[in-house]
């Protein structure tokens, strides 16, 4: 009974010393501490820059995070990745402050509509935003500078040939004014200035950090983080549901979210460039297996380059007659490798150059073909395309090495004869012979052809000329 009491007192002083004293109590006590997580977009916006921000503004929201914040150094990207994160933007329980910063960067096209979508707008000196025009491959835009506007010819298209143009004016026209829509749209939701994001827009136009703030695009300048958490802090803004939230930032601990490999790796296949190349690597790797089966290691290769290749390739905005034609070439290409014919070879060549010459839509910053990666993969398929040619000339033109044609002119040892009938040798086989000559055992004769498991043998021409002369 006394030891029980004496543990009990034991164990009700390391409690108190604890409740007292133990950091994880007194956090507790204090409550959790707040945090500001800080994603960063330095690039082209793609696929990878989508999934990486919904991901972070989901951690963000677990973690009831106090703020987001998504700095930007972008030049643009693709249409559909930006949209993706405008609407986890618009959708985050938790506010997101939209930040052009270091000095020096811009957040232009696409990230101009980000930057308009975010709950605080702000800049860092020396930056700029704008110029916010969607632009299609081959299609100008009217209205900008140095762009030709077939409606500015003489008042009217009448008779100028306008006919043609028109469908291509009219989808420039339509993704024109779905851009201004948008930007609006946001522009509105969030009390920023509207004009001005028509006017990027239409007319390119860009601002640097003070001139925004001067036209209320942004909603304030800061030169470093700390400096960008102090003026915001105690602002309202109001979150998905049309929830008001007052923010407390200053002297917040900031965290960045960094993007895991799976991500830089995504990031890396989603070039267009290097989605072409994969493609290249796998079809190759897959010839070589082919062609020279346990190998294994170019099967292997080939096949994860292939899949990784097309599984990119998904991701982009492609166009589906540019793959097929991809996929036909290299179908040619694996059929020469296999049944030379050369024209196979070529056709392959064109169909393949021509589908990688159709396959993106869109040219945005970041994802375009290289006219380098372009002339590489036509110099290795041509490379290939002669490669298989060559073979099949040198293979014509060389006598067969198998099979019974192999076996004529060979030399054969009489072992021994008679009547026309007899036994030889030839290359250290013994084999059946007929003849219409006769021969003695141990003369050397030649294979005029073979008959199933017989061999026709005739004397060799220097012999009979040898005996001739003797005679």
């Amino acid at each position: 009974m006394k030891l029980t009491r004496a543990t009990l007192l034991v164990a009700a002083a390391f409690a108190a010393a604890m409740s007292t004293s133990s950091p994880l109590f007194a956090a507790e006590e204090a409550g959790p501490v707040k945090l500001a997580f800080e994603i960063e977009i330095d690039g082209a916006i793609g696929p990878a820059t989508a999934r990486h921000a919904k991901e972070a503004l989901a951690i963000a929201a677990r973690r009831h995070a106090e703020i987001v914040i998504l700095r930007l150094n972008t030049p643009g990207g693709l249409v559909t990745s930006m949209r993706e994160i405008i609407a986890d933007v618009l959708a985050s329980p938790v506010p997101v402050v939209g930040y052009v910063a270091p000095p020096g960067a811009h957040a232009a096209s696409a990230g101009t509509y980000i930057l308009y979508a975010t709950h605080v707008a702000a800049m860092a000196p020396g930056t700029n935003l704008g110029a916010a025009t969607p632009v299609e491959i081959g299609e100008p835009i009217p209205g900008l500078p140095g762009q030709p506007d077939k409606r500015d010819k003489g008042g009217d298209d009448k008779g100028s040939g306008a006919a043609p143009g028109a469908p291509q004016d009219a989808m420039t026209a339509k993704m024109t004014n779905d851009a201004v829509a948008f930007i609006r749209s946001l522009a509105e939701l969030r009390g920023r200035n509207a004009d001005w994001a028509e006017k990027a827009v239409h007319e390119a136009a860009s601002l640097s950090a003070n001139a925004a703030l001067q036209q209320g695009v942004i909603d304030l300048v800061a030169g470093d983080t700390t400096e960008l958490l102090a003026k915001i802090d105690n602002r309202t803004v109001t979150v998905a549901g049309g929830v008001s939230r007052p923010l407390a930032t200053r002297g917040l601990t900031v965290e960045t979210l960094q993007p895991g490999w799976l991500l830089r790796l995504l990031s890396v296949i989603t070039d267009p460039n290097v989605a072409v190349i994969m493609i290249l690597v796998g079809v190759y790797g897959l010839i070589f297996e082919f062609s020279s089966p346990g190998a294994i290691a170019p099967g292997v290769v080939g096949t994860i380059a292939l899949l990784l290749g097309l599984y990119a390739l998904n991701l982009l905005p492609i166009d589906y007659a540019g793959l097929a034609l991809m996929l036909l070439g290299l179908i040619f290409l694996i059929i020469e490798a296999f049944n030379p014919t050369f024209i196979l070879g070529l056709g392959g060549l064109a169909a393949f150059l021509l589908g990688m010459a159709m396959l993106f839509k869109v040219e945005a910053p970041g994802f375009h073909l290289s006219p380098t990666v372009v002339g590489l993969s036509a110099v290795l398929v041509f490379t290939l395309v002669a490669f298989v040619g060559r073979v099949l000339w040198r293979a014509r033109r060389r006598p067969p090495l198998v099979g019974t044609l192999a076996m004529r002119g060979l030399p054969a040892e009489i072992l021994d004869w008679r009547t026309g009938i007899g036994h030889v040798r030839v290359d250290g086989e013994r084999w059946q012979a007929h003849g219409d000559e006769t021969f003695a055992p141990g003369e050397t004769v030649e294979v005029a052809t073979v008959n199933g498991l017989t061999l026709m043998v005739r004397r060799r021409p220097g012999a009979a000329t040898a005996e001739g002369e003797l005679r």
